[in-house]
C-alpha cells in the first residue's frame, strides 16, 4: 500500500535556512527537512559537509551583511525561504578556561559579550533580514532555539563531580541570559509579524546527549522524570510541526522538549 503525506506535514518543495547547520542538532535539522521534500540551506562559519538536497553556505551570523549575502545566493536559486531555524549557538565548551568556568563575580565581560553576540545578536539578524523576506513574501515561520537553561537556571549540583575532583566548575551565566532572551525575541516578533503571514514560535530542548562523562549523565539521569538525556534526533519531529501548515494557528509559543525537566 503507498501512502501519501498528510497535506498538514507536507513541506516538499518549500525551502529553509538553518543557521549553525554543521552542528550536532543543525545536521539533524538540514537531514530531515531535506529527506521531507525541503530545499535546505545550511549557514554556519564554515561551509562543511552537508547531505544530498542540502546546500552548505559559509556565513557569520554576528555579520549583517554575510546573512544578507547568503539570502541573496538563496533567493537566486530557490525563491524566499519558507523556514528559518535560528540554531547557532556558542557556549562554553569543556575545555574552557578556568576564568569561564570559575565564579560568576569572576566571569570574563568578554566571553559574556562572546555567546551573546552570536546567541542574541545572530538570532536577531536573521530575524531581520530572512524574516523581513518572509514578511514581504506575506508567509513564513521561524524557529527560534532555546534551552530549559534559558527557561530554568542551570541546576549547578550537575557538576558536583568537577568540584569532587578539586576544579573550580561553576555552569557559566551567559548561556541562560542569551537563552532566556531568545524567549521574548520570539514574543515580540510574533506579534509584530503576526498580521504579516509569518509564524515564530521558540523550540526549548533539554541537555542534548554528546558522549558527557558518565558521573554528568548519571546525575542528569537522576534528576530527569525520564531518566535521560534527550536524543538529538528527537528533536526534529518539533521542527517538522513548527514548519508545517499543522501549526498554522501556533505563534509566540514556546515548545518545550526536555522530557519533563521543567515539570517538577
Amino acid at each position: 500500500m503507498t501512502h501519501q503525506v498528510d497535506p498538514l506535514f507536507d513541506l516538499s518543495g518549500r525551502v529553509a535556512v538553518v543557521t549553525g547547520g554543521i552542528g550536532q542538532l543543525g545536521a539533524i535539522y538540514t537531514a530531515g527537512l531535506a529527506e521531507r521534500g525541503m530545499r535546505v540551506a545550511s549557514l554556519d562559519v564554515v561551509a562543511g559537509d552537508t547531505p544530498e538536497g542540502v546546500r552548505a553556505i559559509a556565513c557569520d551570523v554576528t555579520d549583517r551583511a554575510a546573512i544578507e549575502g547568503a539570502l541573496r545566493e538563496i533567493e537566486t536559486e530557490w525563491g524566499t525561504p519558507h523556514l528559518l531555524i535560528n540554531n547557532a549557538g556558542l557556549d562554553s565548551p569543556p575545555d574552557a578556561p578556568a576564568e569561564e568556568v570559575g565564579p560568576f563575580e569572576t566571569y570574563p565581560e568578554s566571553s559574556f559579550d562572546a555567546v551573546l553576540d552570536v546567541n542574541v545578536k545572530g538570532a536577531f539578524l536573521c530575524c531581520q533580514v530572512v524574516g523581513g523576506a518572509m514578511a514581504r513574501e506575506g508567509r513564513g515561520s521561524i524557529v527560534n532555539v532555546s534551552s530549559i537553561y534559558g527557561l530554568l537556571s542551570p541546576v549547578q549540583d550537575l557538576y558536583a563531580f568537577r568540584r569532587e575532583r578539586g576544579e573550580t566548575f561553576v555552569k557559566p551565566v551567559a548561556y541562560s541570559v542569551s537563552k532566556s532572551a531568545v524567549l521574548n525575541l520570539t514574543r515580540y516578533l510574533a506579534t509584530y509579524w503576526a498580521t504579516a503571514g509569518v509564524r515564530v514560535n521558540t523550540l526549548t530542548l533539554a541537555g542534548v546527549w554528546n558522549d558527557q562523562p558518565p558521573e554528568f549523565l548519571e546525575a542528569y539521569a537522576a534528576r530527569a522524570p525520564m531518566g535521560r538525556m534527550l536524543r538529538a534526533d528527537e528533536a526534529l519531529g518539533a521542527v517538522v510541526f513548527l514548519a508545517a501548515d499543522a501549526s498554522s494557528y501556533v505563534t509566540g509559543s514556546n515548545v518545550v522538549v526536555d522530557g519533563g525537566w521543567s515539570a517538577w
